[in-house]
């Protein structure tokens, strides 16, 4: 009697991470190939969990891409297709629909990629979005400047974070910046600046239902430290909180009424100084900058892995059930570093539980079961990073990591 085929996923990812989704997937019984880069090769992928390692080289085109992954589908007979990097979502998207695999197509995934079409999407949905425009008509752009008042963000549509963010204070400005970027402008959109603190909400869904919110507080806006340069932090709020409620029901609707049916979103929101809650943006993908560690340290709950489990229960029609989760809190610190390999070990609070370990950068995350006690470690530790290891680097056109 033969045996049941195995399932097979292609993971996809121009980046290096996504190694507990890997591990998940293998230890569940499927057969993993990874598709990466070139240049990633020799980085420490977890080998021991793939059927198959392959790279191509940076910047193929589709089509190229296409032609890659059909010609390993000739011999690997894929169940299912997963970009492990947001930069990947539209290819896999792509690749979806091209060989007919289960999953996000490409409109779908517009809703959680592109800045413009996730706009639309949540403003339809019921969400407080910022005015925003889309750059087409010039005499659309000027009455929107008009009746909305400055400054504005100039915000490229497709990329991740801070990344091509221009404040712009006056209609001058703006056109001599449509200038620069000619015919890649409609690639961009318009929205107005809303001063505020800025939240991530980070969940796992299963079948339209948000089962797992974590909800948290950046402790400097990400465009601040990506411009301006400065240290990174982030903290789980006291679940308890006015803002959590808030935070947990607004992300709750919202996610599944723009069209989120199985996976992992990670959303950020802007408290506005009129006390409203803004939607800024959303991702189908496990948040970057090390947020899924401090989520896994202050729940147990690891949001690669558990996307891992809800993509292969669906494919084997089998219910998911989150596991069940700590109540701690943590938060982290981070920041570009002066030295290749900054040296940590003055701070030893009990609370750390991890010491980041990334060139050229300092890190530590913490845990406890008081929230105030990580709030209140975090303004130290920044004030301390920002003295002993802060380095500032021109803002990249693309993600580094």
């Amino acid at each position: 009697m033969s045996q049941p085929r195995k399932e097979r996923l292609l993971c996809i990812s121009s980046y290096v991470k996504g190694h507990a989704f890997l591990r998940q997937a293998e230890a569940m019984g499927c057969k993993v190939v990874l598709l990466t880069l070139d240049k990633h090769r020799d980085a420490e992928w977890p080998f021991e969990s793939l059927e198959a390692f392959e790279t191509m080289p940076a910047g193929l085109t589709l089509e190229q891409i296409t032609n890659t992954v059909t010609w390993l589908a000739r011999t690997h007979r894929f169940d299912r297709i997963v970009a492990l990097d947001e930069f990947d979502m539209e290819t896999a998207a792509h690749l979806r629909e091209h060989m007919r695999i289960p999953g996000m197509g490409r409109t779908l995934t517009a809703h959680f990629r592109d800045k413009l079409a996730m706009r639309f999407e949540a403003e339809r949905a019921g969400a407080l979005v910022p005015d925003f425009i889309g750059i087409f008509n010039y005499d659309d752009l000027r009455e929107w400047m008009d009746s909305v008042p400055g400054p504005w963000l100039l915000k490229p549509r497709s990329e991740a974070s801070a990344i091509g963010i221009r404040r712009i204070m006056e209609p001058d400005e703006l056109w001599r910046a449509l200038d620069e970027l000619g015919d890649r402008q409609s690639y961009f959109l318009l929205e107005r600046f809303i001063p505020g603190q800025i939240y991530h909400v980070d969940s796992i869904i299963s079948e339209r239902d948000v089962l797992f919110t974590s909800v948290s507080r950046y402790g400097q806006p990400p465009m601040k430290v990506m411009h301006e340069g400065g240290v990174f932090t982030t903290r789980i709020l006291d679940r308890t909180s006015p803002e959590v409620r808030a935070l947990t029901g607004i992300n709750g609707e919202l996610v599944p009424r723009m069209g989120m049916v199985r996976g992992v979103t990670h959303a950020e929101y802007i408290h506005g100084e009129d006390g409203r809650y803004y939607f800024l943006e959303v991702a189908a993908r496990v948040g970057g900058a090390f947020i899924s560690d401090v989520v896994r340290h202050a729940t147990g709950i690891d949001l690669w892995a558990e996307w891992a489990r809800i993509e292969i229960n669906h494919l084997r029609y089998q219910s998911y059930a989150l596991p069940k989760q700590e109540e701690l809190y943590a938060g982290s610190v981070l920041c570009l570093a002066r030295t290749a390999q900054p040296d940590t070990s003055d701070f030893n609070a009990p609370e750390i539980v991890e010491r980041i370990d990334k060139h050229h950068h300092a890190g530590l995350i913490l845990r406890s079961p008081d929230p105030a006690r990580v709030k209140t470690l975090l303004e130290d530790y920044s004030t301390q990073f920002a003295e002993r290891f802060l380095a500032t680097a021109p803002v990249p056109d693309k993600p580094t990591a």
